[in-house]
């Protein structure tokens, strides 16, 4: 296991399949176990695939409003300080690369859409959309070009195909030639591909604001249970994979929980490392 020390600590965690179970909530052991590590004088970071917009609604329908809270959104490419009310940084993808990326995924018959502040961006009205927003409650614009609709380059674009794994792969694998390493092509299930810029990433964001708190990153946990969860995983110092993470995950990882996110895998670990 990376060492650690007892200086001040910051947890990072995904969402889905981490922090919060099948039910999309946090069980009261966790949230104790969260309390206990806040009021330990540690920060606690949300760093999660989902648009910034969907990581503040989280919060505050769970009432997440720890003091020295950070929320990291679209895989690393935004980074939101509760305390103050202010972005500390903000990766994007280009209008050229989002192009792209629209074109290649319209080529291929898969379902992609795009993010504004405050809006999902998405080409058709289609059961993938429909699928997605039954957790998202982002609102939504239909604009069968979604470059069109964007007034900046957005964090991420998002794949989504509900019935064939291999179709969406396909499209990943005709992506990936394109991009020459510009972009990352990572699953956060087996139905989702996220797409956000090779400089973004949870592990760069987990760097990024360990450097903006002067909390060395040996200082740092971080949870998860999916592909685009291991970069963070192997940056922090204590790198956490859920007993349901992927395979894949719980090789990066230095610990694996006891029990699964619906059984309150975080607490042991979280009240261990106090």
């Amino acid at each position: 296991m990376k060492e650690n020390n007892h200086q001040k600590k910051i947890f990072f965690t995904d969402l889905d399949g981490t922090l919060l179970n099948q039910e999309k909530i946090i069980t009261p052991d966790t949230r104790a176990a969260l309390e206990a590590w806040v009021s330990s004088g540690h920060h606690f970071a949300v760093c999660t695939g989902r648009a910034l917009d969907s990581a503040m609604e989280v919060r505050r329908t769970l009432r997440l409003d720890f003091p020295g809270m950070f929320l990291i959104g679209s895989n690393g490419g935004e980074i939101y300080d509760c305390d103050n009310d202010c972005i500390v940084s903000r990766i994007a993808l280009t209008m050229e690369q989002t192009a792209l990326v629209s074109r290649v995924a319209k080529e291929c018959g898969i379902h992609c859409h795009t993010y504004t502040d405050t809006h999902i961006i998405s080409p058709a009205d289609d059961e993938q959309l429909h699928y997605y927003c039954r957790v998202i409650r982002t609102p939504v614009i239909i604009c069968e070009d979604i470059v069109s609709a964007l007034d900046k380059g957005p964090c991420k674009c998002i794949a989504i195909e509900l019935h064939d794994k291999d179709k969406l792969e396909n499209f990943r694998k005709a992506l990936l030639p394109l991009t020459e390493g510009a972009l990352n092509l990572l699953y956060s299930n087996d139905r989702y591909l996220e797409i956000f810029p090779a400089a973004s990433g949870k592990g760069s964001a987990v760097k990024t604001l360990c450097g903006f708190l002067h909390i060395p990153v040996c200082n740092a946990l971080a949870a998860g249970d999916e592909a685009n969860d291991i970069s963070m995983i192997q940056a922090a110092g204590i790198g956490i994979a859920m007993l349901n993470a992927t395979e894949a995950v719980k090789e990066a990882a230095d610990v694996i929980t006891a029990a699964d996110n619906n059984h309150d895998g975080l607490a042991a670990v979280l009240l261990r490392n106090l």
